[in-house]
């Protein structure tokens, strides 16, 4: 069946009801060719008898017809609109047709069938006039008849293609959201990851300092030897907390966790000297020592980037000097750069996984700001975050 009426319906409902309404349209259209013989067998000037019988077959085939009419609507239509030009009994079949080929066929068919089934009344009416009605009234009731029917199936037909979008639509949105909420997890996921490779690789890569050192200096003095240890023991009680406080943000709301700002640029500073580190703070604009303040997003971006920053020196650069230098002014922008000198073993910038630096790439952008990271003219390594400063 090629109409609308059996689109996105259950597979076992749908022919059911089908049947249904083909059996009550076939039942009228039988009632309209029994009230139409009713009428012929009480007219005082009846017609040919062959004509009559010519009528009648022909009316009792429309009405069987009408079984198929789902499956040729425009043929069916065609064929009883034209024969209604010498059965009278057909009429009622020829209505339905023409009320299906409303509903299943395009514009251009449902007009073609209008208009055949008008002239083949009106040529009717024309040879057989009735004589107890005026023409003009007749004429008049045959070109309204058709209409309706065709308006009646264009308004079905026009209200199956609106339930149609409606479902379309209704489909199209779950896909929709289904594959919004596989995007928002998936960023989900990798924003924990960002997390998680931002503070704990800060952490590990200190614990890996010292663990190294105690490795290599059996022979170092006690007091120094347990001052490494405690150093040890230190940060490792920090990456736990670390990590307890990633893990939460997937069990407490947003806002409720303890983010880090700006000013803890400091203690950054102060755990990677610990580790041996040389490293020079330059904060010509006043954000780590809290003389400014600086929205919590852009100093949440600036702290993780020196911490990226100086992660990536004690891996790739051991033993070289870095310098933090952070400059800029409200209502205008923050700029803050981390250089590391050459080592003294040469550099070594092997190829990694680049977690990192894709993760400041995401965190600058979020917040309209630009980074830009590469080797020194000197064979150092400088990494350059560059983001606005509103008050």
């Amino acid at each position: 069946m090629n109409g609308p009426t059996t689109a996105h319906a259950p597979p076992s409902r749908q022919p059911l009801r089908d049947r249904l309404v083909d059996c009550v349209l076939i039942a009228l259209a039988v009632a309209l060719a029994l009230i139409a013989l009713q009428v012929q067998t009480t007219e005082p000037d009846p017609l040919p008898t062959g004509l009559l019988v010519a009528d009648r077959l022909t009316g009792l085939l429309g009405c069987v017809a009408l079984w198929w009419r789902r499956t040729y609507p425009v043929q069916i239509g065609i064929a009883l609109a034209a024969t209604s030009v010498y059965s009278e009994t057909v009429t009622g079949a020829a209505i339905v047709a023409l009320f299906t080929v409303a509903v299943h066929s395009s514009i251009r068919a449902t007009a073609t069938v209008c208009a055949i089934s008008v002239a083949a009344l009106s040529t009717y009416q024309l040879v057989w006039p009735d004589q107890s009605t005026p023409p003009l009234t007749v004429f008049t009731m045959i070109a309204l008849g058709n209409a309706a029917t065709v308006a009646w199936g264009l308004t079905i037909r026009n209200r199956r293609a609106l339930v149609t979008s409606l479902r379309e639509r209704a489909a199209a949105a779950e896909v929709e959201a289904q594959l919004r909420a596989e995007r928002s997890e998936r960023e989900a996921r990798e924003t924990i990851a960002r997390e998680m490779h931002d503070v704990l690789g800060h952490r590990l890569s200190l614990l890996s300092v010292h663990a190294g050192a105690l490795a290599y200096a059996r022979t170092a003095p006690p007091d120094d030897v347990g001052r490494a240890a405690e150093v040890v023991r230190e940060n490792a009680h920090r990456a736990l907390q670390d990590l307890r406080d990633v893990i939460g943000v997937l069990r407490a709301p947003v806002g409720e966790l303890p983010m880090p700002a700006a000013t803890d640029v400091l203690q950054l500073v102060e755990d990677a000297r610990a580790t041996g580190t040389e490293v020079t703070l330059l904060d010509d604009a006043g954000l780590t020592t809290g003389a400014r303040t600086i929205p919590d997003v852009q100093g949440r971006t600036l702290y993780r980037t020196v911490q990226e920053s100086l992660t990536n020196a004690r891996k790739h650069a051991p033993g070289a000097p870095v310098t933090v230098r952070i400059s800029g002014r409200p209502d205008d922008v923050v700029v803050a750069e981390v250089t590391n000198a050459r080592p003294a073993a040469g550099p070594r910038y092997p190829q990694g996984s680049g977690t990192g630096l894709r993760g400041l790439d995401e965190r600058t952008r979020l917040v309209n700001g630009t980074l830009d990271h590469g080797p020194t003219d000197r064979g150092g390594w400088r990494v350059r975050l560059r983001l606005p400063w509103p008050t």
